[in-house]
C-alpha cells in the first residue's frame, strides 16, 4: 500500500472517528500526522511540526482574545442594541439583525462558531419572546456567520485566500465574499418564506423600552395602531415593560471608555487589514493588549474563553494537510480527480465531497483540504479556478446550519430546552437538504458557465 494510500486513509478515519465517537478532530489530526509521518513516511518530529501553521494559529487565538474582551465589557451587547434600535423594533426586520450582527463579527475577524456562540444565545432569546419560529432565527445567525466569514478578513476567507496563493491558484477575495454573500441571503430570503417570516410583518416593539413579558413562544399580543380606527392592514404590537424587569442582556447598553475604545480598536482592526495588509491575529492581540490595560476587569478570563477547541481543530487539520503536501499525497489525489475525462463533472464532485464532510465536521477544517485537490484540475484552464473556489467554498459552508456542524451545534444548545428537539430534527432535515442542492446551484452558476 503506497504512502498516499494510507495518507487518504489516515485522513478519512479522522473524519469517521471524531464524527461517530465525539472525539476531537483536531487531537486526532495530530496524532494521524505523528503515526503516519514517523510509521510510514519517515518524517521526523520537525519534519512534522514544520507544517503547524503558526499564522493561522496567532490569527484565532487573536481575534478569539479579542472578542472574548468585547463580549465581556458589553460592546458586543451595544452593538446588537443598536442595531434593534435602527428598525425601530420591527418584528419582522429581527432576523435580518441577528443576521447583519453575526456576519459582521465574523467578516470582521471573529471565528465563525465565536460570532454565531456570541448571538446565538441573544438571537433565540428574541425568537422566543418575540414569537419567531426558533429554526427561523437559528438559520439566519447560522447563515450570518457563513457569510461574514468569507470577508477578506474573515477566517473562512483568509484561509480559503491564503491556500489558493500557496497553490498559484487565480484567486478574487471579492468575488469569493460577494459570492457566499448573495447564496447566504437567497437561503435567508426563502427560510423566510417558509418558517414564519410572513407572519411577523406588522408586529413592531419598542426596543427601548425592552421586549414584551415571556409568553413562552406565542406571538406578540397585537392592538391597532393609534388613529387606524381598528381597521388598519398593518396591526402594530406595542409592549411597554419597566426597564428594572429586562436582563441584563435586553437592557440599553449605554457607551463607556472601555466599549468606546473597543470599537475604535476593532474599527483599526478592519482599516489595517484592508488597506496596509498588517497582520490580523497581530493587531488583535495589540487591542486586547491595549484594553487589558484600561479595564483589568473585562479582560479576567478571556484568554479561557479563546476558542481553543477551534484553534486546535484547525491547527491539527493543517498540521495533517500539510504532511500530506510533503508527501504528494494532494497532487496525487488531485490528479485521479483531474483525470475524470469530464472537468465539469470532476468539478461537481469536488463540491459534492464539501458539502457532505461539512455536513458533520467544520467548515474551517475542510477547506484546506479540498482546494488543493482542484489544482490539477485547473492546469489545463478547462474550469474557471474562481468559479470553482467559490463553488466549493458556498458548499462546504452554507450546510454549517446542520445541528452536527460547529454552527448548526452552538444554535440547538442555546435553544430554549421545550424547543430543542424541534429545532435539532429541523436543522438536521434542513442540512441533509441542502447537500445535494447548493453544489449543484453553485457549480451550475459559477463553473458550467465558464465565467
Amino acid at each position: 500500500m503506497s504512502d498516499h494510500v494510507i495518507a487518504i486513509i489516515g485522513l478519512a478515519l479522522v473524519f469517521a472517528v471524531s464524527t461517530t465517537l465525539s472525539v476531537h478532530m483536531g487531537v486526532l489530526a495530530f496524532v494521524a500526522a505523528f503515526v503516519v509521518g514517523t510509521a510510514f513516511a519517515g518524517q521526523s518530529a520537525d519534519q512534522i511540526f514544520a507544517g503547524f501553521p503558526g499564522d493561522l494559529f496567532v490569527v484565532l487565538v487573536g481575534v478569539t482574545f479579542l472578542f472574548a474582551i468585547a463580549r465581556d465589557n458589553g460592546t458586543v451587547d451595544w452593538l446588537v442594541h443598536v442595531c434593534m434600535r435602527a428598525v425601530g423594533g420591527r418584528t419582522a426586520l429581527m432576523p435580518w439583525v441577528m443576521f447583519l450582527v453575526t456576519a459582521l463579527l465574523a467578516g470582521v475577524g471573529a471565528v465563525t462558531p465565536a460570532a454565531v456562540g456570541i448571538i446565538a444565545p441573544i438571537g433565540l432569546s428574541v425568537a422566543r419572546r418575540y414569537g419567531i419560529n426558533p429554526f427561523l432565527m437559528g438559520v439566519f445567525i447560522a447563515n450570518g456567520g457563513s457569510a461574514g466569514g468569507f470577508s477578506p478578513i474573515g477566517v473562512f476567507g483568509t484561509i480559503t485566500n491564503g491556500v489558493v496563493e500557496r497553490n498559484d491558484i487565480p484567486g478574487s477575495p471579492a468575488t469569493l465574499f460577494l459570492v457566499s454573500l448573495a447564496f447566504n441571503l437567497v437561503l435567508n430570503a426563502l427560510a423566510f418564506t417558509l418558517f414564519g417570516g410572513r407572519r411577523l410583518i406588522g408586529h413592531r416593539v419598542r426596543p427601548e423600552r425592552g421586549p414584551e413579558p415571556d409568553t413562552g413562544g406565542a406571538a406578540p399580543s397585537v392592538r391597532p395602531s393609534p388613529g387606524t380606527g381598528g381597521t388598519g392592514p398593518a396591526p402594530v404590537a406595542v409592549v411597554e415593560p419597566e426597564e428594572e424587569q429586562l436582563t441584563a442582556a435586553e437592557r440599553p447598553v449605554r457607551l463607556d471608555l472601555a466599549r468606546s475604545l473597543t470599537l475604535l480598536g476593532i474599527l483599526g482592526l478592519v482599516v489595517g487589514a484592508l488597506f496596509f495588509d498588517l497582520d490580523v491575529g497581530l493587531m488583535a492581540l495589540s487591542v486586547a493588549a491595549v484594553l487589558s490595560f484600561v479595564s483589568p476587569k473585562s479582560a479576567e478570563g478571556a484568554a479561557e474563553k479563546c476558542a481553543w477547541g477551534t484553534v486546535l481543530l484547525v491547527c491539527g487539520i493543517v498540521t495533517y494537510v500539510s504532511l500530506m503536501e510533503r508527501l504528494g499525497t494532494i497532487d496525487w489525489l488531485g490528479d485521479r480527480v483531474a483525470s475524470i475525462d469530464a472537468p465539469l463533472l470532476a468539478a461537481l464532485l469536488i463540491c459534492l465531497i464539501g458539502a457532505v464532510v461539512t455536513v458533520f465536521a467544520s467548515t474551517t477544517g475542510i477547506l484546506g483540504a479540498l482546494i488543493p485537490l482542484a489544482v490539477p484540475l485547473l492546469a489545463d484552464g478547462d474550469v474557471s479556478a474562481i468559479g470553482l473556489v467559490a463553488a466549493l467554498a458556498v458548499s462546504s459552508s452554507i450546510v454549517d446550519a446542520s445541528p452536527f456542524s460547529t454552527s448548526g451545534a452552538l444554535v440547538t444548545a442555546n435553544t430554549p430546552a421545550e424547543q430543542r428537539d424541534f429545532v435539532f430534527r429541523r436543522l438536521m432535515v434542513w442540512g441533509f437538504t441542502l447537500v445535494p442542492l447548493i453544489p449543484l446551484a453553485s457549480w451550475g452558476l459559477l463553473v458550467v458557465p465558464g465565467w
